[in-house]
């Protein structure tokens, strides 16, 4: 791996650890402050929401290609530390917690799509397996509050998101002595970065149908972390509360890191919009077929999720690679950041829905997550019916 890239994917996986911190102390949460599983998910909304909005403000001022992506960075890794730790040490109940973690997701959109278009910066002629080794530190950054709580059982639940927020400071050092890349740098004829200019790249075939496809890809990927330990729990194969449940739930996510870097080789040879393609068929067909696991003996529940967590994630670097090299290239930080920003408001609806209908639908919310994969596969299709390299 490039030297540069490997600081950025380093810094991607400590800084986006502080994404799903709060779910890894579920449980915890749920006893401590009397809450139900309904208001886990509108704690990982408000994560959600806040990156949102950050990922609507920094795309539609064009703040994301105005300054120096590692400085905004860095800022926001800070920024993001310094919430999350709040959160550990002072919230009591819903009423802190819900504004604090829209702090965390809203500091997350300079974390997220700026480590994107560092990635570009740097080694714009390799995107697609540069970003599938980014995508995949997001990956296992997401499941590594779970592994931290597997490490630390018997550490309070705020001892494991406080490490979060360290690893998050980590992270903006190392962005910060960085630096950009020499890619990317605007022409002296580039046209002005004027408000709303990232709208036209939906103008764009390839960008549209990129976007598209990642539109779908979200409506099942964080609704599927978010009840990963859910999951879990009804199928068996751990308690609440349990040490196992980490493990698995750790097992589950962080496979998803291989998934990806598996998929940025492939697509040196396939091309990254069938490789997205692959990934959206495998995880629709396990979204289609988890509920009908029930009764397998438990390696094949688990063999199950694990192919789930492997492929629901894989497509993901490929998308930001495609819509990278559709849209010119002076506001590529710009248009990442508003599809993060709308794949992001899909994500809410499916976290809500999935969160509070889970106890109704049992293993068959599972396909409540179906349309997604199946819808972004139509978006895609104009990329990835083409011959590869075209």
């Amino acid at each position: 791996m490039h030297y540069p890239v490997s600081f950025i994917v380093i810094a991607q996986l400590f800084g986006t650890s502080l994404w799903f911190s709060a779910n890894s102390a579920a449980d915890d949460l749920m006893r401590a402050w009397g809450i139900a599983a309904a208001d886990i998910g509108t704690l990982t909304n408000a994560v959600q929401l806040g990156f949102i909005l950050g990922t609507l403000s920094f795309s539609i001022s064009g703040l994301a290609d105005r300054f120096p992506a590692s400085r905004i960075f860095a800022i926001c890794a800070v920024l993001g530390a310094l919430a999350n730790a709040a959160f550990a040490l002072f919230a009591t109940g819903m009423d802190s917690a819900v504004p604090l973690r829209f702090a965390v997701g809203f500091c997350l959109a300079g974390v997220y799509p700026l480590g994107m278009k560092l990635v570009v910066s740097w080694v714009p002629e390799r995107a697609g397996s540069a970003l599938a080794w980014l995508v995949g530190m997001l990956t296992l950054g997401t499941s590594l509050p779970h592994g931290i709580r597997l490490i630390g059982a018997g550490a309070s639940w705020q001892a494991t998101i406080l490490v979060s927020s360290g690893l998050a400071l980590l992270a903006a050092a190392l962005i910060l002595r960085l630096g950009d890349g020499p890619h990317l740098k605007r022409r002296h004829d580039a046209p002005p970065l004027r408000l709303g200019r990232i709208f036209y790249t939906f103008s764009i075939r390839e960008f549209r149908a990129s976007a598209f496809g990642y539109f779908g890809h979200q409506w099942e990927l964080y609704a599927f972390w978010t009840l990963v330990p859910a999951l879990v729990v009804l199928a068996g194969l751990a308690e609440p509360r349990t040490p196992q449940l980490s493990g698995l739930a750790f097992a589950i996510i962080a496979i998803g890191a291989g998934g990806c870097v598996l998929g940025g080789w492939w697509s040196q040879r396939i091309g990254s919009a069938r490789v997205a393609a692959t990934a959206l068929v495998l995880s629709a067909i396990c979204c289609a077929l988890y509920p009908f696991a029930v009764d397998l003996p438990n390696w094949a529940k688990i063999s199950l999720l694990l192919l789930w967590g492997a492929s629901v994630v894989a497509d993901s670097p490929h998308f930001s690679a495609m819509s990278a090299k559709a849209c010119p290239p002076e506001i590529v930080g710009s248009a990442l950041a508003f599809q993060n920003a709308i794949g992001f408001a899909i994500t809410m609806a499916s976290i809500q829905l999935g969160t509070r209908w889970i106890g109704d639908w049992g293993n068959h919310i599972a396909w409540l997550l179906l349309p997604g994969p199946l819808l972004g596969l139509i978006g895609l299709f104009p990329l990835w019916r083409k011959p590869a390299g075209r």
